[in-house]
């Protein structure tokens, strides 16, 4: 089961806006180092709508070859092109991920029976452990607990990432599809409540830029040492609210800028964050003692 504190990684890029493979290489190192449980390349986070296939690929490899076993690699290999999806699933599977995270369709708004089959699809077509990724403020669809249920019977079917906010979403979660289905936080602000709900983890925004207090938290939480819990979420607070004060990925990404681990860049149709937006990101890394 995967547990504790995942991140969606970024993917670093130059200048011009090229995936940078070296700066990528060093970072998951680091994220590894400062003790990340588990790296998930080509997210949303990664910025993966406007990478090509083949830099999607490569960074999926990029990430399983530094890991070299360490900690696992869930790939992003989601789409709403159910072809597609499977094509990046093979790929991931023969990359050497340890796992998958496949979002719901967006766009399209499938209904639950369109999910169902979908999801079906890809596991029938490979043999690789899967995490479905239900966000509904960006897919616009949400995946019912019903639906979960029938998907979690899939052998290949292993846990959701949750970005509903929704906090009774996991005790439901849970009673459906049983204690050994992976539940990772897809919100950063709810994590801990998440786990308190019965989650088992969470694949974190913030955690591109505070990979250990992070994973301290959880640490201090499957300890049982609730008040070191608490006074890490209080610290990590304004660094969730100033990672997601314009959309992600840009906030995050300036803030590793600042600890040197990329340029300022993500594609467009994300445009540089307002110069408010970056007083903020300094401010919050400053408070959290990530910045002198």
């Amino acid at each position: 089961m995967f547990k504790g504190s995942l991140v969606a990684l970024i993917t670093p890029m130059t200048a011009g806006g090229a995936v940078d493979e070296d700066a990528f290489a060093r970072f998951v190192d680091w994220q590894i180092r400062e003790g990340t449980k588990g790296i998930v390349p080509v997210g949303t986070t990664g910025e993966s709508p406007t990478l090509s296939h083949d830099e999607h690929k490569r960074v999926v490899e990029i990430a399983v070859k530094v890991a070299g076993g360490r900690i696992p690699v869930i790939a992003g290999t989601g789409s709403n092109s159910t072809a597609e999806a499977i094509e990046l699933t093979r790929h991931a599977k023969a990359a050497g991920a340890d796992a998958c995270l496949s979002v719901t369709p967006y766009y399209n708004k499938p209904t639950q029976e369109g999910l169902y089959l979908h999801f079906s699809a890809i596991a029938d077509a490979v043999e690789l452990p899967m995490l479905i990724y239900n966000i509904p403020p960006r897919s616009v669809v949400d995946m019912s607990v019903e639906t979960m249920a029938r998907l979690a019977k899939h052998r290949n079917i292993v846990g959701v990432k949750d970005a509903t906010a929704n906090l009774t979403r996991p005790l439901h979660t849970t009673a459906a599809c049983g204690p050994d289905f992976s539940q990772l936080s897809g919100e950063d602000h709810t994590a801990l409540a998440f786990l308190a709900a019965g989650g088992h983890g969470c694949i974190s925004v913030t955690a591109n830029i505070a990979p250990r207090m992070c994973s301290q938290m959880h640490a201090a939480w499957l300890a049982g040492h609730l008040h070191e819990a608490m006074a890490l979420q209080a610290r990590l607070v304004p660094l969730h609210d100033a990672m997601f004060c314009e959309t992600s990925p840009g906030p995050v990404k300036y803030a590793a800028s600042l600890l040197g681990y990329t340029e300022d860049h993500c594609r467009l149709p994300l445009a540089p964050v307002a110069e408010a937006t970056r007083t903020r990101v300094r401010a919050a890394m400053t408070g959290a003692g990530l910045l002198n």
